[in-house]
């Protein structure tokens, strides 16, 4: 079996607001194609331009190639082989950051190929034994509703909450940045005593027999700030507190770790098990979250739970894109017994129609507020062709559509 070509399609909602802290209003779509008619798909949560980019830009010598160049001609099973190709013929370009991203999509296509080729589910060939960890994954409703004022994100949050509830989900995230540098739709409430009056409305609507997690989104410059914040939430039963300061700040992390009550938890930004090592081996953080497309794909972030099992760490992967990137977690949590939850935006709690109408063929949750593991060859999940169609974006910007240069985009807001 042979790879034959590599296509990259660019998604946009109809109408992007440049001012939410939401990268569901766009998508990536990979598919690779074989010689034995099997194709397989992959997305990652990166700009789709840079993605796009990164794929198809030719190289020029050996430490700088191009991703799509190294595949074609490749068998798409031997994902190991490929994806160290892919790493060290890139090299010079990436190791980190984006290039990463493009190859975390071009991975979990392959595997999508690997296990439709196989008549497996793509867990089935990723675990060592060929047995799942678990029969059912817990799946947490990932919350974000748009609002521009305190009250009414607040209001809206707590109704989101309780409508994940009543939909069936034992756990949610609240998404609530009320400052900083990702702040919501204009939002600034610097007063850490309004977020804590946010996650304490929550608790209060969906009571004590429900899962609450809580994503900063960086929104605090120091430790000190965080922590200010944190120590008020003793009594709200926090599972674990996201990105509460910026990524990088290794000490700072560790700190915050030996001090605060709340786990906490990073990982959706960090490329490769390497950058997992900081995390975990320095800023000794509780809960890792791989994103499988982020950290480069399928075959990396089975290197990051391992990881997090060696030093006691779970494992709750970020997933913020559609019903592709669930299905890749979903085979990634089948296989590793310290993920307690995934990440899952509601398709009924999201205005993104990427997320809505994309895939076929999704994981249902069931009476239980459980997704059973995937059992349908490769990753499972299928593109609605019409929705790529629909949505697809031919140009470098958004507005408006028909671009093809940054001169275009120039010339047009004038």
């Amino acid at each position: 079996m042979k790879i034959t070509a590599i296509e990259t399609h660019i998604l946009c909602i109809p109408s992007v607001n440049t001012g939410a802290t939401s990268s569901a209003q766009d998508e990536i779509v990979v598919i690779v194609h074989t010689d034995v008619g099997l194709s397989g798909i992959g997305e990652t949560d990166a700009s789709p331009w840079m993605v796009k980019a990164a794929i198809e830009a030719p190289g020029t010598h050996t430490m700088g190639l191009g991703l799509k160049e190294m595949l074609l001609g490749e068998d798409p099973r031997e994902t190991d082989k490929l994806w160290n190709k892919m790493y060290s013929g890139s090299k010079m370009n990436g190791r980190r950051g984006l290039v990463i991203n493009a190859m975390g999509a071009l991975d979990m296509a392959l595997w999508d190929i690997k296990g439709k080729a196989a008549g497996k589910p793509v867990w089935e060939l990723l675990s060592k034994t060929g047995k799942a960890a678990k029969e059912f994954i817990t799946p947490y409703a990932s919350l974000q509703p748009d609002a521009s004022s305190f009250e009414a994100y607040k209001a809206s949050l707590v109704a989101w909450a309780v409508k994940a509830k009543s939909l069936g989900f034992k756990a949610a995230k609240l998404e609530c940045t009320l400052s900083g540098p990702y702040a919501h739709s204009g939002l600034n409430e610097p007063d850490g005593a309004k977020v804590t009056e946010v996650v304490r409305a929550c608790r209060e609507a969906v009571g004590s027999d429900f899962t609450l997690m809580v994503d900063a989104q960086y929104t605090w410059e120091t430790c000190e700030a965080a922590l200010a914040v944190l120590r008020e939430w003793d009594d709200l039963d926090i599972f674990f507190i996201e990105t509460p300061i910026n990524m990088d700040n290794v000490k700072g992390i560790r700190a915050l770790t030996e001090q605060c009550k709340v786990p906490v938890a990073y990982g959706e930004w960090q490329c490769t098990h390497f950058e997992f090592e900081d995390l975990i081996e320095r800023a000794n953080i509780q809960v890792a979250q791989p994103d499988v497309g982020r950290v480069g794909g399928l075959t990396e972030a089975v290197k990051v739970c391992d990881l997090a099992a060696k030093h006691g760490k779970i494992i709750v992967p970020h997933c913020w894109k559609t019903g592709i990137g669930i299905a890749a977690t979903a085979h990634l949590a089948a296989i590793t017994p310290h993920c307690p939850f995934i990440e899952f935006l509601p398709a009924e709690l999201t205005d993104s129609v990427l997320r809505q109408e994309l895939t076929h063929n999704e994981l249902q949750l069931n009476e239980d507020g459980l997704l059973p593991i995937p059992r349908k060859p490769g990753l499972g999940v299928e593109l609605n062709y019409e929705v790529l169609q629909k949505y697809r974006v031919n140009g470098c910007q958004i507005v408006p559509p028909d671009c093809i240069t940054i001169g275009d985009v120039l010339a047009a807001a004038k």
